[in-house]
C-alpha cells in the first residue's frame, strides 16, 4: 500500500503513527535514501528501514513520538559486527527521521499531495519549534538521490517519483499473476482484457488498473511512453499478434510476450508480411522472463517480475 496514504487514513481514523524516512546513507547500508516505512500503534505497519535491530530501535523511537508528538533523527553506524550479526554489508551509516503523524489539514494535504504525484518535492523541517513544518513542490530534478539531509541536519528533501508502468495484456490465469506479482514488486499496473469476466476489478488488488476493452481502445486511454513496459500474455496467438502489431513500434521501452521462440517466429513472420519494422519486433522479448524452469501461473509471473526488475534497475547513462 501507498505509504503517504497509508498514513492519511490512519490519521483520519484518528488513530496515532509515525513515518520513518532514511533520510541519508554513507558508505555500504541495507537500504537506500528514501525508504520509508509506517508505525502505527503496535508497530511497523508498511514499509521498511532495513530491518534487524535497527528497525527496532526505529520502531521505539516512532511509537515515542507518536506519544509525545516530538520527530527524532536518529543516526546508526553499521560496524562490521553489528553488520555481520545482522546480516547485512557493513562499514555504513544510515540517518533516520521518524515524524509523529499529524491530524492537522496543511500536514495531510502535504502527504495526499505526495502520495498522487508522479513527480514532487518533499521537504520536513526535522525541529518542530513551533508546529509541523512540511511542504509539497510539484516537478522533479533528476540525478540526485531519492532523500537527502540538509547540511545543517535541519531539513530532510525527499524527491519523489512515480515507479514505472506496467501494462499487461492478458488478464487470465497467467497475466492475471503477473500483474498481481508487479503489484506487489512497486510497479504501477494496468491490466487489459476484452473479456468482461476477466477484466473485474474485484480480481485484483486496489492498486491495479483494470480495462475492459480491446487493444485500440486501451492504448487510446493508457498511451505507451519511453518509461512503460508491455507484457503480451493473451489467450491465443492471434491476439497476441494484433496487439503486438499495435505496441511494437510504440516508445514503451520494453516489450515482453509470453511463449516460445516457435511462437515468436510464426508471428514475426506473420506481422512483418503486415509491415511491422523488423527493428520494432526485434527488441520483443519472447520468451518474456527469466529462465527459471517456471511451469505453474505463480512461477511465471515470478520469472517475468525478476526480469522486470532487471529492466527497472538497469544503469542509466
Amino acid at each position: 500500500m501507498n505509504v503517504w496514504r497509508a498514513a492519511t487514513q490512519l490519521a483520519r481514523e484518528g488513530q496515532k503513527a509515525a513515518l520513518a524516512t532514511v533520510a541519508e546513507t554513507r558508505g555500504s547500508t541495507p537500504v537506500p535514501a528514501g525508504e520509508k516505512m509506517l508505525v502505527g500503534p503496535q508497530g511497523r505497519l508498511v514499509g521498511t528501514v532495513g530491518g534487524g535491530c535497527v528497525e527496532a530501535e526505529v520502531i521505539a523511537a516512532a511509537l515515542a513520538s507518536q506519544q509525545d508528538g516530538i520527530p527524532r533523527l536518529l543516526t546508526h553506524h553499521l560496524n562490521a559486527d553489528l553488520a555481520g550479526d545482522l546480516g547485512l554489508s557493513c562499514g555504513g551509516t544510515v540517518e533516520i527521521f521518524v515524524e509523529p503523524v499529524l491530524a492537522t489539514p496543511n500536514y495531510l494535504a502535504v502527504l495526499d499531495l505526495a502520495a498522487d504525484t508522479a513527480a514532487g518535492i518533499v521537504r520536513t523541517a526535522t525541529v518542530w519549534d513551533g508546529g509541523a513544518v512540511k511542504t509539497f513542490e510539484a516537478g522533479g530534478r533528476a540525478g540526485e538521490p531519492a532523500a537527502s539531509l540538509s547540511v545543517d541536519r535541519r531539513t530532510v528533501t525527499e524527491l519523489l517519483s512515480a515507479p514505472p508502468r506496467i501494462v499487461v495484456f492478458g488478464a487470465g490465469h497467467v497475466g492475471a499473476a503477473i500483474a498481481r506479482a508487479a503489484a506487489a514488486a512497486g510497479f504501477r499496473v494496468v491490466v487489459v482484457d476484452d473479456r468482461p469476466e476477466f477484466a473485474d476489478s474485484s480480481r485484483f488488488d486496489d492498486g491495479v488498473a483494470v480495462v475492459c476493452a480491446g487493444v485500440d481502445e486501451a492504448l487510446a486511454a493508457h498511451a505507451l511512453t519511453a518509461t512503460d513496459a508491455v507484457v503480451i500474455a493473451t489467450r491465443g496467438h492471434r491476439h497476441d499478434a494484433v496487439i503486438l502489431a499495435k505496441v511494437a513500434a510504440t516508445p514503451a521501452d520494453y516489450v515482453g510476450l509470453l511463449g516460445s521462440k516457435r511462437k515468436k517466429a510464426v508471428i514475426t513472420k506473420a506481422l512483418l508480411a503486415a509491415g511491422v519494422p523488423q527493428a520494432a519486433l526485434d527488441r520483443v522479448k519472447v520468451p518474456v522472463g527469466l529462465d527459471i524452469g517456471a511451469v505453474t501461473a505463480e512461477e511465471i509471473a515470478v520469472s517475468v517480475v525478476a526480469e522486470l526488475v532487471a529492466w527497472r534497475r538497469k544503469p542509466t547513462a
